[in-house]
């Protein structure tokens, strides 16, 4: 049975990522070992989106208000991309301090975060 989502975003400086995810959006973690950190996720979704190839996959957090999200960050002196609307949600890009970035978003799509799981 499956039971959960593993999520991996790979960096060029794991330690500067992780300890993003732990001080700026307040993840919690268990130690895999070595400092290896193992983050609790908020509930996920998964989409299959069409593409010429299948090189790489992105991440989305997602929100139900985007602008005070960017405020919040903002607050911590974390920087996000121009809000870019599309017909499925409003999305901006936050860059990890590794140089890598993750999506944030407010959806206006129908989310299937209530479903029970498979």
């Amino acid at each position: 049975m499956i039971f959960g989502t593993h999520v991996v975003v790979y960096s060029t400086d794991a330690e500067a990522d992780r300890a993003f995810f732990t001080e700026v959006l307040g993840f919690a973690s268990v130690d895999a070992g070595h400092g290896w950190l193992i983050f609790s996720a908020p509930p996920a979704e998964l989409a299959v989106h069409p593409a010429e190839t299948n090189a790489g996959h992105e991440l989305y957090l997602m929100c139900d208000d985007l602008a005070s999200e960017i405020a919040g960050l903002a607050a911590r002196g974390i920087g996000c991309t121009e809000v870019e609307e599309a017909r499925w949600g409003s999305i901006t890009k936050i860059r990890l301090p590794g140089g890598g970035e993750v999506g944030l978003y407010q959806p206006r799509h129908p989310t299937a975060l209530d479903l029970p799981a498979p």
